[in-house]
C-alpha cells in the first residue's frame, strides 16, 4: 500500500473567500477557529472487501476528521482512496506522514494476516499435489481474453507448444474464498481423467500469477451452440450430447465429485463433437467438510434444496442435468421470462420449464423424474445412462442410421 497526502492549508482570510466562491462547501471552516489546516491523503492499494471503513478507521484512530472520502477503482483490480480530513497541526506535516506510514505498517499486518496467511497454506497445501503437473510460466503464451468471471479471467493460450485455455485469478482475488476455489479446483482437476471431462493440464501456484490451463475446446460451449442455432436439434444429436454429460458427471460422482454448477455453459465441445464437462471452480468431494448446504450454483439451474440452503448431495447435479436437458430440446434459456431471482422463487414453489412440443414422450419423462422436488426420486447417473443409450438406440433405428452414419449426421448438421 502507498500513500501521498497534500496540505491543504485553510485559515480565516482563505475562509472568506471560499464561502463567497462556493457557497459554504465541505471545506469550510467554522467562524470561532482562526486556523484550520486540511489535508488530503490518497491511498493507492489492492482493491478487496471493506477496504473504505478500514482506512477509514485507520484514520480515525490517529485522531482525523474525515470531511471528505472517494474511492476509485480500475477494472484490473486496484483502488484509489482519498480522503480529506483536519485535526492535525500544518507545522508537523512530517510527524503525521510518519504516524501514517507506522499504522499503516500495524495495520496490514492485522488486516490481511489471517486471510493471506490461510491463503498461503492452502496454496502451500496443492504445490505438493500439483507435483510435475506445476507449469513452466515461461513457456506459457497468453492469447485472446475469451471470457470474465467475477474473480478471473479465462485466456486461449499455448503451453509448451500445445493450445490450452488459461484460467487467471485476479491480483485482486489472492485472498479469501477465491484462493479456496482456486485450490479446490487444482485438488480436483489433478484426480480426474475421462473421456467426458476437460483434461487438465497444469496449474502456476506460485506467485505473482496463479492459473490453470485446461484443454482448449475450439468449438466452445453448448450454451453458445445453442444461441447460434435457428433450429432445434435432431433427437439423435441431442441425446448424442446428453451422453457425453451423462458419462461425464456419473465418472464425477463414482469419484465422489459433485460439481455443484451443471449448466450448458460449462459443458464443452472439442473439434470431434465430444462434450466435456467443466468449470470446477466451485466443486466439492461429497465426503469433504460433511453436510453441504451453501447455495452454490447458479440460479436458473439450481436444485430446490439448494436454493433452500437444505443438507443436499449429488442428487443436485441431477436436478442441474434435467435442466440442460431442457435447454437441449429447446435451444431456449430456462425461465427466459423471469431474472434469476424470480426463477430460483418460482422453482422452490414447484415451478419448472415448460415442457417442449414436438419431443420424445421418453425424454419428456426423464426429464421430469430428473427435476422431482424430493431428491430421492431422482435417478442416478448410472440409471440415467442407460435409458439413453436404449432410447438412443431406438431412434437411430427408427431412422434407420448406423452409428457411423449418426456421427456424419452429428457432423453435418454441427458445421451447417
Amino acid at each position: 500500500m502507498k500513500f501521498e497526502y497534500v496540505n491543504l492549508d485553510v485559515g480565516e482570510d482563505t475562509k472568506e473567500k471560499e464561502d463567497k466562491e462556493r457557497d459554504d462547501e465541505v471545506l469550510s471552516v467554522r467562524h470561532d477557529v482562526a486556523h484550520i489546516p486540511i489535508h488530503e491523503i490518497i491511498f493507492s492499494t489492492l482493491d478487496k472487501p471493506k477496504l473504505l471503513s478500514q482506512l477509514s478507521a485507520l484514520l480515525s484512530d490517529i485522531g482525523l476528521n474525515i470531511r471528505e472520502a472517494h474511492v476509485f477503482s480500475t477494472t484490473d483490480g486496484f483502488s484509489l482512496d482519498v480522503f480529506v480530513v483536519d485535526g492535525w497541526t500544518v507545522e508537523d506535516t512530517d510527524g503525521l506522514h510518519l504516524k501514517i506510514e507506522t499504522t499503516i505498517a500495524r495495520s496490514e499486518g492485522s488486516w490481511s494476516s489471517s486471510s493471506h496467511s490461510s491463503a498461503a497454506k492452502k496454496i502451500l497445501a496443492v504445490q505438493p499435489i500439483i507435483g510435475d503437473l506445476e507449469i513452466d510460466i515461461r513457456l506459457l503464451k497468453m492469447g485472446e481474453n475469451i471470457a470474465s468471471g467475477s474473480c478471473g479471467d479465462l485466456y486461449h493460450g499455448s503451453y509448451n507448444g500445445q493450445e490450452v485455455a488459461i484460467k487467471v485469478l485476479r491480483s485482486a482475488h489472492l485472498n479469501g474464498p477465491s484462493i479456496e476455489e482456486f485450490a479446490q479446483e487444482v485438488r480436483i482437476l489433478r484426480e480426474v481423467q475421462h473421456r467426458n471431462v476437460v483434461r487438465f493440464v497444469g496449474a502456476c501456484t506460485k506467485p505473482p500469477q496463479f492459473c490453470i490451463l485446461t484443454e482448449y475446446m475450439p468449438r466452445g460451449s453448448l450454451y453458445d451452440l445453442l444461441r447460434r442455432r435457428d433450429k432445434n436439434l435432431e433427437v439423435s444429436l441431442l441425446l448424442k450430447f446428453a451422453l457425453d454429460v451423462c458419462n461425464g458427471m456419473d465418472y464425477l460422482h463414482q469419484n465422489n465429485i459433485i460439481h455443484r454448477d451443471l449448466k450448458t455453459a460449462n459443458l464443452l465441445m472439442d473439434n470431434n463433437n465430444v462434450v466435456k464437462v467443466a468449470d470446477f471452480g466451485v466443486a466439492r468431494f461429497q465426503n469433504q467438510a460433511g453436510v453441504m448446504t451453501a447455495e452454490t450454483g447458479t440460479y436458473r439451474w439450481m436444485a430446490p434444496e439448494v436454493i433452500n440452503h437444505q443438507a443436499y448431495d449429488q442428487k443436485a447435479d441431477v436436478f442441474s442435468f434435467a435442466i440442460v436437458l431442457w435447454e437441449l430440446a429447446t435451444s431456449k434459456l430456462p425461465y427466459e421470462k423471469k431474472t434469476p431471482l424470480q426463477a430460483a422463487v418460482g422453482v422452490r414453489q414447484g415451478d419448472r420449464p415448460e415442457l417442449p412440443e414436438n419431443t420424445h414422450p421418453k425424454l419428456l419423462a426423464l426429464m421430469q423424474r430428473c427435476w422431482e422436488a424430493d431428491p430421492t426420486l431422482r435417478p442416478s447417473f448410472s440409471e440415467i445412462g442407460i435409458e439413453l443409450e436404449e432410447l438412443l438406440k431406438e431412434v437411430q433405428g427408427s431412422e434407420g442410421t448406423s452409428q457411423q452414419d449418426g456421427r456424419s449426421r452429428v457432423k453435418q448438421e454441427l458445421d451447417e
